[in-house]
């Protein structure tokens, strides 16, 4: 008898153009763009692949080279790394942080965009440097934080009338 967690989890599967493994499928498909192949880097749960680049031709230079144990850990590797590197990516881009110097003491501002398709928002913040929030303010998430426009809102006294 199988408990739930066994359900979860895949089966792996060693085949020539198709490997699943390690929470994610290597899968050998034609290359739409020319003769040659590509592999595609799926990770589990997912529908779409993180990651497609192009794969080796065999020794008959018809058909790709088979995947195999050393290929497919690379691969991992690499699908991997492209994956947190987006997620880095995305972090940054929604939660931006600029320091800036007000009257003489270092305070931070502060940019979280909560994405949405429908309604995103986005909080400016400013603290001082025991985390003491000097003002706050509700702002469009195209608003673009810089050194500038930090310290034009400081020089407002963080209002958040000076950045709507």
């Amino acid at each position: 008898m199988t408990s739930p967690e066994d359900d979860t989890q895949q089966e792996a599967i060693h085949e020539a153009r198709l490997w699943q493994d390690n929470g994610w499928t290597a899968r050998v498909i034609k290359n739409e763009d020319d003769d040659g192949w590509a592999v595609s880097m799926t990770p589990d749960g997912q529908a779409e692949p993180a990651l497609v680049g192009p794969w080796t031709m065999g020794r008959d230079k018809k058909n790709p080279k088979p995947l195999d144990t050393s290929a497919f850990n690379t691969l991992v590797k690499t699908a991997a790394e492209f994956v947190r590197r987006h997620e880095q990516q995305l972090h940054a881009t929604l939660h931006q942080q600029i320091a800036i110097t007000h009257h003489g003491e270092r305070v931070s501002v502060t940019l979280d965009i909560e994405p949405d398709e429908e309604n995103p928002t986005a909080m400016l913040r400013a603290t001082d440097a025991s985390g003491e929030v000097l003002g706050e303010a509700r702002v469009s998430p195209g608003f673009k934080l810089t050194r500038a426009s930090a310290s034009a809102w400081g020089e407002a006294r963080f209002s958040p009338q000076a950045v709507r």
